[in-house]
């Protein structure tokens, strides 16, 4: 009988060890990209990154922060707080950070800024973001 116990609290010890562990961390948490998106590459040359500084500057810096940190005044407030761009960048490609520029994202403060800013501007912001630290 003490066996099927001891044996019983093993299992069930098991499985709230497995359910409770490996939680999703905020790697784990990034979404696939739509096949409308997926692939996607710039069309852009490399001096995209130039005209990017200022299509972020206007137009992500007050929420991601001078380096694209998430610490910029307007995202102080927010909750999620934003994306760190470099962090993000180094775990994603290009297709990705063009889809959720264009896009945004539910849940979060992030805006989709198709129809707002142009395809080009998009690309450039993406080429700049890429060269953040």
């Amino acid at each position: 009988m003490m066996k099927k116990v001891l044996f019983f609290v093993l299992v069930l010890s098991a499985v709230l060890l497995a359910a409770c562990g490996g939680g999703s961390s905020d790697a784990a948490a990034i979404a696939t990209v739509p096949a409308e998106y997926a692939g996607a590459t710039s069309p852009l040359g490399a001096d995209a990154a130039t005209a990017g500084a200022e299509v972020f500057t206007t137009n992500c810096e007050s929420c991601h922060g001078p380096q694209g940190h998430g610490d910029g005044p307007a995202g102080a407030a927010l909750d999620p707080a934003p994306k760190n761009l470099p962090e993000l960048a180094a775990q994603v490609g290009d297709d990705y950070l063009y889809w959720r520029v264009n896009t945004g994202k539910e849940g979060t403060a992030m805006v989709a800024w198709k129809g707002i800013l142009t395809d080009e501007q998009i690309w450039q912001a993406v080429a700049y973001i890429r060269t953040l630290k």
